[in-house]
């Protein structure tokens, strides 16, 4: 994987004037997994070296493994703010699973209420946590869904509702970060051979997570994530993105499961938005000791 490869690359780095020991949480929405760091109180990675923070420590030989590394701390525009670093080193602007995790953890350690606003690069995300069946569930209001070009962005003008990439029949829309939807018979097919040349696709100039979709009532998805650069178990943008395309195509309507290798979202739209319903655990927590140092 590209993140791999990157690794070699890491000399080593210390932060001789910051903390001796770095608490993380991890936690995981629907077996989507994330390193926390609380960065709440003040600074403990500095923004010059969360890039490759990510890269060394998503490693899951090398480092403590996850899709993502959160980071979470104080906002002058809404509760709380969330940085989210992927495994290539790369920030994305927006993800459903993870917000919730940060939703998970700003919760449990009373930082926020029930109702709160999370900043992100992709805007204010509100949030709305709730208990079902004494399980941690949280609802995040993901906007409205843009299928338009500039918007996802996609190569032309228009809606992206239907093109020809590589012998796929492929939809496209930004539900806060770019995704492109196909819909497929068979789940069963090598997504890590198929969804590269989508995922690369010079349509795409930012590139785009690829969702291969079985409709049936209900939808069933598989996602391959731009930056981790595999296959996640699931993905919540992911799931908002297939919904959104499905419904566009009168496949699904208002309210719309959607099942995951990780588990079940429930998205529904709204007249004032869509909204993505799901769980998040925490696993465990945790300190990098013996200073910080980044050095393979």
């Amino acid at each position: 994987m590209v993140y791999k490869m990157k690794l070699a690359e890491i000399t080593e780095i210390r932060l001789d004037a910051g903390p001796k020991e770095l608490v993380f949480s991890k936690l995981h929405g629907n077996g989507n997994d994330f390193v926390l760091v609380d960065e709440h109180a003040r600074e403990l990675v500095p923004d010059t070296l969360k890039s490759s923070f990510a890269m060394h420590y998503c490693n899951r030989n090398f480092g403590i493994g996850g899709d993502g590394v959160i980071f979470f701390s104080d906002s002058i525009r809404a509760d709380v703010k969330m940085r989210l670093f992927q495994p290539d080193g790369s920030e994305a602007e927006m993800c459903g699973n993870g917000v919730r995790c940060l939703a998970k953890y700003a919760w449990d350690g009373g930082y926020v209420d029930r109702c709160f606003e999370v900043e992100t690069l992709a805007g204010i995300v509100p949030i709305k946590v709730r208990d079902v069946e004494g399980n941690f569930w949280a609802r995040v209001d993901m906007g409205v869904p843009s299928f338009d070009r500039e918007g996802i962005p996609a190569q032309g003008s228009g809606e992206f509702l239907v093109e020809n990439i590589g012998g796929y029949e492929v939809s496209a829309v930004n539900t806060g970060v770019p995704h492109a939807v196909v819909f497929v018979e068979d789940l069963d097919l090598s997504i890590s051979d198929v969804a590269p040349f989508i995922r690369h696709s010079s349509m795409f100039p930012q590139g785009a997570n690829v969702n291969f979709v079985k409709a049936a009532g209900s939808l069933e998805i598989r996602t391959f994530e731009r930056g981790v650069e595999a296959e996640t178990l699931s993905c919540g943008t992911g799931a908002v993105a297939s919904a959104a395309v499905a419904r566009r195509r009168g496949l699904v309507g208002d309210e719309v499961f959607v099942d995951t290798l990780g588990g079940l979202f429930i998205v529904s739209f709204q007249e004032e938005g869509t909204y993505l319903d799901g769980p998040a655990v925490s696993v465990y927590s945790g300190k990098l000791s013996e200073g910080i140092r980044w050095d393979r």
